[in-house]
């Protein structure tokens, strides 16, 4: 896998709206968001103890660690709360037709 090229990363049906589906591509983990239609890309371990933010809670522009409760902005990947304190990679990504590419 070469570095800074799109990757098809899922299908549109694959991430109706509030779903935060998994993905890995290599050694990132990330998870693909669909908040009332609008999609993210965002690393999905949590960067305040290795819990998958794919299995918590979406929350208007959040996502929520099922753990210990951090949340972080969809967006931007900002912490929003402690304990964790480093924020999120986020991804660009592309829709071409109905297929999901994240830049990587």
């Amino acid at each position: 896998m070469k570095i800074n090229q799109y990757v098809k990363v899922c299908e549109l049906s694959d991430v109706p709206s509030g779903i935060m589906f998994p993905v890995d591509i290599g050694e990132k983990n990330l998870m693909i968001v669909n908040l009332e239609g609008t999609i993210y890309a965002l690393d999905r371990m949590c960067t305040h103890e290795t819990a998958d933010l794919s299995n918590g809670f979406l929350t208007d522009s959040e996502v929520t660690c099922p753990l210990h409760l951090s949340r972080f902005n969809l967006k931007t990947g900002g912490v929003q709360n402690p304990p964790a304190t480093i924020p999120l990679k986020t991804y660009k990504l592309k829709i071409e037709g109905t297929t999901v590419y994240v830049l990587v």
